[in-house]
């Protein structure tokens, strides 16, 4: 199981057209992967389970990866949220 923390710098937080993104590169892979934010926990790979979470600016998320590909999923998902987030 992979895990990292990231702090939200898009100043219009996690809005449709990252989401869409993500989701799509998250569904590239067999391990599971999911978001908290707030105590709360969805998945990345189910657009309105990410949407719900409400993820703002400034928010710190924590994704966990858990599977047969779980490091290079970890690897590009972390450089998405870099890059777009």
């Amino acid at each position: 199981m992979r895990t990292f923390q990231y702090t939200i710098r898009e100043e219009l937080g996690m809005h449709a057209r990252p989401a869409g993104s993500i989701l799509q590169l998250a569904s590239e892979f067999k391990s599971d992967i999911t978001v908290t934010n707030k105590g709360r926990e969805g998945d990345l790979k189910h657009l309105l389970s990410l949407m719900d979470l409400d993820i703002r600016y400034q928010d710190t998320v924590t994704v966990t990866v858990d599977g047969p590909d779980e490091d290079m999923a970890a690897e590009e998902i972390q450089s998405f949220f870099e890059e777009n987030l």
